[in-house]
């Protein structure tokens, strides 16, 4: 099971590890909030976290792209 996790937090977005990982809670916890918030709003958090995955992409391209003109 540690391995299919693994395979698919590296595939997915992130977005429940890192909110996990920034707030302190366990990445299980967070998940299955997700989940049940998902349930009992008929998907609404779907795009909330689309939202927040693009924004992690974003700030992951802004910190790896290159500081000045000359670097090449």
């Amino acid at each position: 099971m540690k391995r299919f996790t693994d395979y698919l937090e590296s595939q997915s977005f992130g977005l429940c590890s890192a909110l996990a990982q920034k707030w302190g809670f366990s990445t299980r916890s967070v998940r299955l909030s997700f989940v049940y918030a998902s349930f009992f709003t008929f998907g609404s958090p779907i795009v909330l976290y689309f939202a927040g995955a693009f924004w992690m992409d974003v700030r992951r391209a802004m910190r790896q792209q290159r500081s000045t003109v000359w670097d090449l």
